[in-house]
Order: structure tokens, then sequence, then C-alpha cells
């Protein structure tokens, strides 16, 4: 990591560079641990792998839609401005969470929980697109010499948010109630709070060298951020979505759920680890050598871990896939502030916010359906009679594929999760099936969400060949003020 002065735009960027390090460590933390907790939630209120992965869902779209309309009035509104908001949702988010258990109550009011849940879900995702809308543009602003680096620091945040989150549920769950681990995430967010206290806020490039709204939005009819924009949603969905789940898939795969959370921990470590060398990688290999190379190992890295069938392999694949998403998602930033930076906080916004959208709308639930679907055929083609008994009161669908009634979270976690001590002969023998059932669901949403990845990296190799036709991929500024601005690389 370069940390001179040299590198920074503004006095104080390597506070703010820090203080937008903890506001996305504070959602990866809220992730963390909404992944361990999934679980609680299914077993306590009675929800279906779909249902959960709604919820989870709905903690990613609003995140996605508030970084869009942030990242339009950042400027305008002004940085600071949009960090007290965040600040004060991320305190809503966490007290409607909370409320699920007292609405469900002893009637079982399944509805009044899931509600509860989505709408804190919601407005934890809005404080975490407000803070984003934020801190891209701003670190893309301090360190214009130097951006897909330091913005791979500031991402740093996401999976450190994520091992403190996943460690926190693994030593506290089954002594501590999920409420409590839930809140957790508040702590970053009044450490951020605090870093934001009294400090100015640049504006962007584009804002400073008085680029028009109108221009800014001109940006949008290159074919190559439009193409940007679609390829983030693939990164979206691949990264976050499978976020949402590869604990408690990978966890069945290995036959302990424990193993699955440690397993989660260990690779965000790593990712936390590599995005700090991101400078000296982009050097050599340009950002889009790098985004192929990530693609690429994503992919292979889903494929054995649908395959694994011991703990070792399955620390191998899941190594080679922590190290295909570890630079996704901040050098795509990286890439769209280098070539596009009249688009100033929009452009920037746009890539995170359509991520996102993809991720909550497409990701969590995808996933959770694929599993659903999987597990259900699999239990109804080896026992019909067991899937009957142990299937979810309503059906569920996801897009235009075709409606399935997947497995009753509260019917089958009073199996899996309960003592074997506690269980009767009938559950005993019914147990083996259900587990077998849940592997196999989840073995195959890997093994299908691996073409995401496959796709993303015929997409950078595309253009890797469309920057060397057109004389080499290099990062542009802008020249002249206002109307008369222009780029130049």
């Amino acid at each position: 990591m370069s940390n001179g002065n040299n590198d920074a735009a503004a006095p104080n960027a390597h506070r703010l560079l820090w203080a937008g390090f903890m506001a996305i460590l504070a959602a990866g933390v809220g992730f963390g641990v909404r992944g361990g907790i999934l679980n609680d939630w299914a077993t306590q209120f009675g929800f279906t792998q779909t249902q959960s992965g709604e919820v989870t869902g709905f903690g990613l779209v609003g995140f996605g839609i508030i970084i869009l309309f942030g990242a339009l009035l950042a400027d305008t509104i002004g940085y600071g401005k949009l960090m007290i908001s965040a600040f004060l949702c991320h305190f809503a988010g966490a007290a409607l969470c909370l409320a699920a258990t007292p609405a469900y109550g002893a009637e079982h009011n399944q509805a009044a929980a899931y509600n509860l849940l989505k709408w804190g879900q919601i407005f934890f995702s809005v404080g975490n697109g407000l803070a984003e809308a934020v801190v891209n543009p701003l670190v893309a602003t301090c360190f214009p010499k130097n951006r897909t680096h330091y913005l791979n620091i500031l991402h740093a945040g996401w999976p450190a948010g994520l091992v403190l989150g996943s460690l926190a549920n693994y030593f506290m769950e089954g002594s501590v109630r999920w409420e409590v681990q839930w809140a957790l995430f508040l702590i970053p967010v009044i450490i951020y709070g605090l870093m934001c206290m009294g400090q100015n806020f640049p504006k962007s490039e584009a804002s400073t060298k008085g680029v028009g709204f109108g221009d800014m939005l001109a940006e949008f009819a290159a074919p190559v951020l439009l193409f940007l924009l679609l390829i983030h949603a693939m990164v979206g969905y691949v990264e976050l979505g499978t976020d949402s789940w590869i604990s408690q898939i990978t966890g069945g795969i290995m036959a302990n759920p424990s193993r699955g959370v440690l397993l989660f921990v260990y690779t965000s470590a790593l990712m936390f680890a590599l995005r700090f060398v991101a400078g000296p990688i982009v050097h050599k290999i340009s950002p889009l050598g790098l985004l192929s190379l990530s693609a690429i190992l994503g992919c292979l890295g889903l494929n054995l871990l649908s395959a694994a069938d011991s703990v070792g392999l399955c620390i191998l694949a899941a190594t080679v896939y922590a190290c295909g998403k570890t630079f996704l998602w901040p050098t795509m930033l990286g890439v769209v502030s280098d070539r596009f930076p009249k688009g100033g906080a929009i452009t920037i916004g746009a890539i995170g916010g359509v991520g996102m959208l993809s991720a909550g709308l497409l990701g969590g639930p995808g996933i959770g359906y694929k599993q659903d679907r999987f597990a259900s055929e699999y239990l109804q083609e080896k026992n019909p009679a067991v899937y009957q008994a142990y299937k979810a009161d309503k059906p569920g669908k996801f897009l235009f594929f075709k409606e399935i009634t997947g497995l009753d979270g509260s019917k089958k976690g009073a199996v899996l999760d309960a003592p074997e001590a506690k269980l009767t002969p009938e559950q005993k023998q019914v147990k083996p099936l259900l587990l077998e059932a849940n592997l196999h669901g989840g073995r195959m949403a890997l093994k299908w969400t691996s073409l995401v990845p496959a796709t993303m990296a015929l997409c950078y190799i595309l253009l890797l060949l469309y920057f060397k036709a057109a004389g080499g991929y290099k990062a542009v500024h802008i020249e002249g003020t206002g109307h008369a601005a222009h780029d130049s690389e």
C-alpha cells in the first residue's frame, strides 16, 4: 500500500478514506451476522429458503436504489449531510428488525415478523446505500492518481466486516440471541459517525471542473459504460448473492454448520488481505486483465465447490472462489472512475447501484429459489411422503421460472437443528433424507450460479480486445471547465 501524502488530493484524505472504510465495514458486519442468523429466522418464524432469500434481498435492494439516487444528489446536497442520513437509517434498521420477535408473539404472526424484518433490512440497506454513494466518489476524488488501488483498500472494509460479523455469530450462536448479534453492526456505525464529525468533504473532479448535470448524464450514452453496467449486475449477483448463502451451503457440504461459518471467515480474511495489494497487480496486468482472471477463478471456484466431497476439497475450492471474487467490485468502480470521470459521483454510483439491485432482486432470492427447487425435487423423487410432510404451506416462484413449493424452514429446523437425543424415531429416520435434499439443493445452486462468472469472463475478454484495438486501456482526466470540459488520456 502506498500511503504517502503525494497520492492524496486533500489534506484529510486518509481520514476520509478510513471513515469510509468503517462505513463499509458496518455493512459487512451486518451482512456477516445476517448470514449466520438466517437459520434462526427460518426456525423461529417458519420461513422457507425463498422467504429467507427475499428478506436478505430487501437488505440489498434498498442499498442499490439509494446508491443511484444518492449519487445523483451527492454533490448538490453535500457528502456530509448524506453521511448523517446514513447514520440515522442504520439505527432505524436495527430497531425494526429487533421488533420482529415481539411482533411474532404467542400467536405466531409470521406476516408481522416478515414485514418488520423486511423494513428493517430496507432501512439498513438505505443506510449502506447513502454511505456508499458518498465514499466511492469521495475516495476516487481524494486519490486521483491511484483510484483502483485505494478503492480496493476502501472496500477491504467489506470482507473485514464479514469476518467480524461471522466470528460474532460463530461464538455467540446457541448462547446469545440473534437480536444481540444483529445490533453489533452499530459499533462501526458510531465510529464512522465520529470520524466524519467536523470534516470538510471535497467534491468530485467533474463538479470541481464545473461539468453540468446534463453533461454528467450524457456519459450514459457511451456503449462501453452501458456494457460495464450490465457486467456489474452480474458481479452483484455472483458475489453478494452467493455470499448470502455460502456459509450455509458449505456447512452442509462439510456436514457441520460451524465449519461453513469458519470457512466463510477464512475466505473473507483472504479477501481483506488481497485487496491491499490490488495496486501492484493492476500495474502489471491492467484492471481489465485482473477482472478477466478474477471471473475465470470465480467460475472455477463455484464449480469446484459444487463437487467438493471432503473438508480439504471444500477449503481448496473456496480459496479459488475467494481469489476470484476479491477484486471484482472495487476494480469495476476503478474502471468506471478511470474511463468516465465526467460522470462524477453519478456514473460510479450507477455501477454500485446496479450491482446491489441485482444482488437483492436476483442474487439472494434466485439462489434461494434454486436451493428450494432442487431440494424439493430431490426429496419428492426419493420419498414423496416425507416431502408432503415437510413442504411449506404456500408455493413460491422466482421471476418467470416455474412455481415450486419448498420445504418449511420451521419443520425442517425442528429435525436438523435438534440434538439427536431429542428426536423421535420417525425424525431420526427422516433426518438423513432432509440432509441429502439440502445438500443437493446447495450443490446445484452453486453449479448453476457458476454460469454467471463464466459469462463475465467472456465480457471482460471482449473489452480487452476493444481497448487493444483502440490503443490500450488508459485512465481519462478532465481538461477545461464547464461545457468546454473534455476527456483527455
